[in-house]
């Protein structure tokens, strides 16, 4: 599965190889994702984690207020 997405690293990855952080999209309709996968860039056959975009937006609306 992992093999056909599209990973992307995230904006806030540094450049210089640390904290490295990918996202992947698996879609369900054109316009909306299904799954988001994050994965450890550095480790990419490593852990995967998968939530709803639900769990997404909750996880990074919790992330931005610290």
């Amino acid at each position: 599965m992992t093999s056909t997405l599209r990973w992307f690293n995230s904006s806030y990855s540094d450049s210089t190889g640390g904290q490295c952080v990918e996202a992947a999209y698996t879609w369900h309709q054109p316009a909306r994702p299904a799954t988001i996968h994050v994965r450890d860039s550095k480790q990419t056959d490593g852990p995967l984690l998968a939530v709803s975009p639900t769990a997404w937006t909750t996880f990074l609306t919790d992330a931005r207020r610290g």
